[in-house]
């Protein structure tokens, strides 16, 4: 399915995984090996330099003088970020399936101390005279406070969820081993791809040329780190749905070896599904929840109102094409992508399920715990960074954070499979999840009436409300 973006996906390995092979190579052991800074660096010295006599400095930039920079400068802190990302990414995953409240205690911490290391990175950025970043980061704590204030009162079903998804995911202990198999093909495209970013922090390229090459190549690896994160939200989705349609996995009529037919079937027929996916579906749903925030906080101001509504439905409407659920549909019924996300919504929206799944937050919960473990990674980096190559220090550390949120990312993404899962099985039938665990059967059965309790009179209070605004009709 979506042969297309399957096509563009691996278009897109060998272009930019060439183009990193050449800029690392250029500065590797030797300074401008393929004569590649001739296209970069404008400062260098004029031709009237090359008949300069010896000892003479006429005509000799500064910039030559100085000792030229080479790819094994920064390899050695990407090589870092890596080791410190993937200790982090295993860890997390141990950690939350540890203990019987391993997990309740990990999502907590996550939530709540998330605010306060953004705001001690930003004082840092400050001290170190970056007020750019420093300004970014206090934002982004003042963000993160607001919406976890504005959705606290939806933490105690949230962290149910999660509890019991982590659970499923201890159950099956080949899924937690796809989980560290990937992590290691992970770290086999990222060792390419510091290499190269390596090689091109290192060129003196002026006019910020290096931070668009960077950004250029960050988007790159957050794809790529995309597709394999879904791959395995495909592979744990379709175990998850055997387990429980055959009710469990030492049940007769599971079929063999289903992890490896589960593998099988999503590096290769719904590859391309996955490539396409990834390219929106990550964007699409953190905006989804920071709009569901402020509108919910919003009061009587109709004026701010309307307008968050504006954007509010458009995000809905993507929401229909590019949703975390359809990869769970892919994994049992192979469509195509739109076609999954289409069908699962309109699954969630014909059985009320919708109305739990938006009051639900453990996806922006699972989302910032991968936050917190790629700030400890670029700011590990970073640090290191800044006591020997200080210019370079912000550079070094906002890619090493996003290679510590892409390896974390692969680990966290195992329970967000297992909770879509959860809410797919109980909308396609709820004697599923009641004959795995009646308990939590009766308290999502509990939580769903509410919900929906709660939209109907929220709907008659809106219609009251413009009912009373229309104007008096009596002598028509």
């Amino acid at each position: 399915r979506d042969v297309f973006w399957l096509v563009v996906f691996l278009l897109h390995l060998l272009v930019f995984g060439g183009a990193l092979a050449l800029a690392g190579l250029n500065r590797f052991r030797v300074a401008d090996r393929f004569n590649i800074d001739r296209y970069a660096n404008h400062t260098a010295a004029p031709p009237s330099a090359a008949v300069a006599p010896p000892g003479s400095d006429v005509g000799v930039s500064k910039e030559k003088a100085l000792p030229p920079e080479l790819t094994e400068t920064y390899w050695k802190y990407y090589g870092a970020a890596g080791a410190v990302g993937t200790l982090l990414a295993w860890s997390w995953l141990a950690a939350a399936a540890g203990k019987k409240d391993g997990g309740r205690v990990l999502m907590r911490a996550a939530v709540h101390s998330l605010t306060a290391y953004l705001a001690v990175i930003s004082v840092l950025c400050f001290w170190g005279n970056h007020s750019f970043w420093g300004v970014a980061l206090a934002v982004g704590a003042a963000l993160h406070f607001l919406y976890v204030m504005s959705v606290i009162d939806r933490f105690p079903f949230t962290m149910l969820v999660l509890q019991k998804a982590i659970k499923m995911v201890w159950e099956l202990p080949d899924v937690m081993r796809v989980a560290y198999a990937f992590v290691l093909v992970m770290l086999c495209w990222m060792a390419l791809w510091s290499f190269g970013v390596s090689g091109i922090v290192a060129m003196p390229i002026p006019n910020c040329g290096q931070w668009w090459l960077v950004l250029a190549l960050s988007v790159s690896l957050f794809w790529t780190g995309a597709v394999l994160s879904n791959t395995v939200h495909v592979i744990v989705s379709g175990m998850v749905f055997l387990v429980l349609i055959h009710g469990g996995q030492a049940a007769a009529s599971m079929p063999p070896k289903p992890l490896l037919k589960s593998l099988q079937y999503a590096v290769t027929t719904s590859f391309g599904s996955i490539c396409y996916g990834s390219l929106f579906t990550a964007a699409i749903r953190t905006l989804r929840w920071e709009i569901r925030g402020v509108r919910s906080k919003i009061g009587n101001n109709e004026c701010l109102l309307c307008c968050v509504d504006f954007f509010f439905h458009i995000v809905e409407t993507l929401v229909r094409f590019f949703n975390k659920y359809a990869y769970v549909q892919i994994a049992v019924n192979g469509q195509s992508f739109n076609r999954s996300a289409r069908d699962a919504w309109e699954l969630f929206q014909s059985t009320g399920i919708e109305a739990l799944i938006a009051y639900d937050c453990s996806g922006a919960v699972l989302l910032m715990n991968t936050i917190l473990g790629g700030l400890i990674t670029g700011t590990c980096t970073g640090v290191w960074t800044y006591f020997t190559q200080r210019d370079k220090a912000i550079m070094v550390g906002s890619t090493s954070m996003l290679i510590g949120m892409i390896l974390v990312g692969l680990t966290v993404v195992v329970v967000e499979s297992a909770v879509t899962s959860i809410y797919i099985c109980y909308a396609e039938d709820p004697l599923l999840i009641q004959r795995w665990d009646p308990e939590f059967f009766e308290q999502m059965s509990e939580a769903l009436h509410q919900r929906l309790q709660y939209r109907s009179s929220r709907a008659r209070q809106i219609l009251n409300g413009r009912l009373d605004h229309l104007p008096n009709t009596s002598s028509i």
